[in-house]
């Protein structure tokens, strides 16, 4: 397994520990959520992910973690996540939704995050 696979591994292996975002994730990192997912937008820097994605998006959810399922990794630095969240919300209506990420790694760094999920399966399950 490459290094590179490792790193990103860490943060779903870890459940989002903030511990281990904060060791593994770059401070300037460039958050990318996909349009019409709850907060989609490009989020630019570790806090700004934290409090302004992070933050709202919990306040809809009871648990949102995101479970890595299948890596691969590119010799450019790129690893592509294959996974789901477990979702439940704060009505107490729950789904596994699928996503995508693909994270750019630098100097042992996550430095980006592109993410493509099922944005409507969610929108369903918080708004239905």
């Amino acid at each position: 397994m490459s290094s590179n696979i490792s790193l990103v591994r860490r943060i779903y292996d870890s459940e989002a520990d903030p511990a281990v975002l904060q060791e593994v994730i770059a401070p300037d990192i460039v958050w990318d959520i996909t349009p019409g997912f709850p907060g989609g937008g490009v989020y630019h820097g570790f806090e700004s992910v934290g409090r302004d994605f992070f933050g709202p998006l919990f306040e809809r959810f009871d648990a949102l973690h995101a479970v890595g399922e299948e890596y691969y990794a590119d010799d450019e630095g790129h690893v592509c996540a294959l996974g789901h969240y477990h979702c439940v919300t704060k009505r107490g209506n729950s789904a596994d939704v699928r996503f995508i990420h693909i994270w750019t790694v630098r100097d042992g760094k996550l430095t980006h995050l592109r993410q493509v999920a099922d944005s409507l399966a969610v929108d369903g399950l918080v708004n239905g």
